[in-house]
């Protein structure tokens, strides 16, 4: 039997995003809904026989992750005080979705390796416990943990399930990063939204508070939604860089994809509402089952 799995790290769309005010720590309070995609990284476990150091991942060099302290890095360190099952795990990504892209990626490989360690190690939290260390590692890790799309309010970690209908997505992404201190710290940055309700973002309400941020401080990325918006209703995804545009027909939603793939990297996705890690986590305690004495 082997002892290694491959699992999903899905992207997420801000569908809407209102920023309703600023704690005393510097912190946004916001609303957001979120929509899951079919599409994202993928990050391969392989258990190894080695337990003199104990648990601990060994992480291959991969072009997509940025330095040692890496989400990935934290989310196994975070974990290791709770492992009972001390056995050392590699890990390799898979890095498909841009870095500072605005789809959640990095938070997305941190989410499907903290539900795949507490497994893995025996750890034995629940997912309300990896929601709470999720909050400590990035805004949008207990998105990801939770595996569905969202209602979300506070800094993002009060979430509220929701089931969004089927649709496409054509997302674009430019050649410039976006820099999310720089857009939170921007004084033109709407900081006073008027709280709205799950029913009004669902029936289409809301807009991107950031846009008028990121479209003004990059030009690139405003003629970009500008050329996006000749499919239909063009949107920023949290702070940038990427942007999309929806369609009901798979068709359609190619057919705009090769129009804009000449000028920006470009890839279609459907939308879904439950992350299919979350599907695959029985799996796991198979794997470790050679390892237990």
């Amino acid at each position: 039997m082997s002892h290694s799995l491959t699992l999903p790290a899905p992207a997420k769309l801000n569908l809407m995003l209102h920023i309703t005010g600023r704690r005393a720590d510097g912190y946004h309070e916001l609303q957001t809904l979120f929509q899951l995609l079919d599409y994202g990284d993928r990050l391969h476990f392989e258990l190894a026989e080695d337990r003199a150091r104990g648990p601990h991942i060994e992480l291959a060099d991969s072009a997509g992750i940025p330095g040692p302290d890496n989400l990935i890095n934290r989310a196994a360190a975070s974990l290791q005080p709770h492992a009972r099952l001390p056995v050392a795990v590699r890990v390799r990504l898979d890095k498909v979705l841009p870095v500072g892209g605005g789809l959640g990626g990095g938070s997305s490989d941190c989410a499907t390796t903290l539900l795949a360690l507490n497994e893995f190690w025996h750890c034995g939290l629940s997912r309300s416990d990896l929601v709470r260390l999720g909050t400590t590692l990035g805004a949008d890790v207990p998105l990801f943990v939770r595996g569905h799309s969202a209602w979300a309010e506070g800094i993002g970690e009060r979430l509220h399930p929701v089931d969004l209908p089927a649709r496409w997505f054509v997302v674009c992404q430019p050649d410039s990063a976006v820099s999310t201190r720089a857009v939170f710290t921007d004084p033109g940055l709407t900081r006073n939204s008027q709280i709205t309700t799950i029913r009004t973002a669902l029936e289409g309400g809301g807009r991107n508070d950031c846009e008028p941020v990121v479209r003004r401080r990059y030009p690139e990325i405003n003629t970009m939604l500008d050329t996006l918006s000749a499919y239909g209703p063009a949107r920023l995804t949290g702070t940038g860089a990427c942007a999309y545009t929806v369609f009901e027909q798979e068709g359609a939603a190619r057919s705009a994809a090769a129009d804009l793939a000449a000028q920006y990297r470009t890839f279609v996705a459907p939308g879904i509402n439950r992350s299919p890690v979350i599907d695959l986590l029985p799996t796991l305690s198979d794997l470790t089952a050679p390892y237990i004495s």
